[in-house]
Formats: structure tokens, C-alpha cells, sequence
């Protein structure tokens, strides 16, 4: 019995400790988190999120990620067009910071490895970079591909291959598309369009030829909703008058989200099979900050 007791009493005094360690274990953590950031630098956060397309996987080895500051603060011309957001990069750019002394590239601390980009959809997201730069105007943002990249279609895998043997993303970002936490503090989540981003050439193969979106949460929009029955296989075009199309794929449970939708009014396209009559939701209203519930959509053959 006293036997009994004493371990139990251990037992006690073992958990007690171990709560007293990792509670001071958080607040050191938090603590370092709120640590006052540095008047020559900003804090960056890069979250990856996903734009799905009609695989099973899309595998993408990212090794490495920078910004390009501009440390004297120069806004340049941004009135290029979405389109030109997105390249590989050719040292054009290496070029033009050898002649320009106020751009420096930046590197964010990131976890190296394999992401599955279709796990990342319907408001999931993860974490990519982060990290403090130097103070300044972020011009572009640069990722480094490894080149253990591929997807998986019908059970099958197939390697994935950049243009021309290329490693480096490149993405141009205007100075006023951050989400501002405070003046120092930025962040920003990349979508990477899958659709258009995965290539199918003439002989089967597969390329990455990046198209990527960028949005944020707290100056843009987003839409929900979940749509039954499963066995529809629906899949989710959200436009508006400007062309600007984005797509979801719904979990199993049939609930899907769709972010980055910019302030208006947007149409909901759903596309079935197996027999299901497609649906077409006009009129949706997206608004700053704000998540949009389409509720319950049952499809009917």
C-alpha cells in the first residue's frame, strides 16, 4: 500500500513538473514571439495555400525562399498586369541589383522539403517563411525548387520537370497587397494555380510552368459552403465580370472554401457527373474581411 502511495505521489509531482516546464516553455515562446522588432527591419510571414487542379497529388520540393527589398524605399511602376506576376528566374533581376545598391535579397527561415499543394485547399494553408528582413519596399519573392517534384494522377506518378532545367521562382508583389498586422509586421499567402500551373506535353510528360495568385485575409474576401451528395464529384468555379476565375475541390464531407476573392459581386459555378444537374449561384457578395456562407447546396439528378 505505502508502495502504492509513494508512486502515486511521484506520479503527481512528475506531471506537476512537467506542466510547470512546458508552461514556462509557452510563455517563453510567446514572449520571443512579441519581441519588439528592430527599427531597420520588418517582420515577413509567407503562407502557401493551394488553387486545386485534378490530380490526386501535386508534390513540390521547396528548398529556399527570399524577398528582394528595396532598402530606400522605391515604389517603381506597378501597374503590371496579374499576368506578369509569375517566372522563372533568367539573373535578369541579379543583374539589375548588381547596378542598384539599395536591393538586397533576403532570406526567410523556412522548414526545406516536400509539400502536397492539394492538401493546402478550402482554407487550408500552411506557414512557408517567415523571419525579420531588412526595412524597406519587397518587390518580388523568390523560391527555390529542388528537384524532387511530382504529381500523382489516377494511382500513377509522374515527374514533374521545370521549364528549361530552371530552379527559381520569381514573383513580383506590389507594395500595397501585404496584409499590414502593424506597420512592420507583413504577411501574404501564395495560391499556387495548379490548373494552370501543371503542363501536360505532347508525349505525356508533365512541366511546371508556376502561376501563382496572391491574396490576403484581411483586404480581401472569402465564400463557403458544402455540397452533397459526394458521389456528383462536383467541382467549384467562382467568377465575376472581369474574368478572374477561381476553383475548388470539396473534402469528401463536401465542404469548400474559396479565398482571396476581391470586394464585388462574384457567380458560383458547379460543375457534376454521374448523371447530377449542374448549379449556378449568381449574385454572391464578397466582401473586405468577411467570409461568405452559401449554407447546404444538395445536387439533384
Amino acid at each position: 500500500m505505502k508502495n502504492a502511495l509513494l508512486k502515486r505521489g511521484l506520479l503527481v509531482v512528475s506531471i506537476a513538473l512537467l506542466a510547470a516546464v512546458l508552461l514556462y516553455s509557452c510563455k517563453k515562446d510567446q514572449s520571443s514571439s512579441n519581441e519588439p522588432i528592430p527599427q531597420n527591419q520588418q517582420k515577413v510571414s509567407l503562407f502557401l495555400s493551394d488553387d486545386p487542379g485534378l490530380f490526386d497529388k501535386v508534390l513540390l520540393d521547396i528548398r529556399k525562399v527570399e524577398v528582394l527589398v528595396d532598402t530606400c524605399g522605391n515604389k517603381d511602376d506597378e501597374s503590371w498586369n496579374d499576368r506578369d506576376r509569375c517566372w522563372w528566374d533568367e539573373d535578369h533581376d541579379h543583374d539589375r541589383q548588381g547596378r542598384d545598391s539599395c536591393l538586397v535579397w533576403d532570406s526567410l527561415n523556412i522548414h526545406p522539403g516536400v509539400y502536397d499543394l492539394l492538401t493546402l485547399r478550402n482554407g487550408a494553408d500552411t506557414l512557408l517563411a517567415g523571419g525579420l528582413v531588412k526595412k524597406g519596399v519587397m518587390k518580388q519573392i523568390r523560391i527555390t525548387i529542388g528537384n524532387n517534384n511530382s504529381l500523382v494522377k489516377n494511382s500513377v506518378t509522374y515527374p514533374v520537370a521545370s521549364v528549361a532545367g530552371q530552379s527559381k521562382i520569381i514573383i513580383r508583389i506590389r507594395h500595397d497587397e501585404w496584409d499590414e498586422v502593424s506597420s512592420s509586421n507583413l504577411q501574404l499567402w501564395l495560391d499556387f494555380d495548379i490548373q494552370r500551373s501543371i503542363i501536360k506535353t505532347w508525349n505525356g510528360k508533365f512541366i511546371l510552368r508556376p502561376y501563382i495568385n496572391v491574396f490576403t485575409i484581411l483586404k480581401m474576401g472569402s465564400l463557403s459552403g458544402r455540397v452533397t451528395p459526394w458521389d456528383a464529384y462536383p467541382v467549384i468555379s467562382v467568377y465575376n465580370s472581369n474574368n478572374d476565375t477561381l476553383y475548388a475541390l470539396p473534402w469528401r464531407s463536401g465542404e469548400f472554401k474559396v479565398r482571396g476573392l476581391k470586394t464585388g459581386t462574384w457567380n458560383v459555378f458547379i460543375n457534376t457527373s454521374n448523371g447530377y444537374k449542374d448549379t449556378t449561384i449568381t449574385n454572391v457578395k464578397i466582401e473586405r474581411g468577411k467570409d461568405t456562407k452559401l449554407g447546404d447546396i444538395k445536387l439533384h439528378q
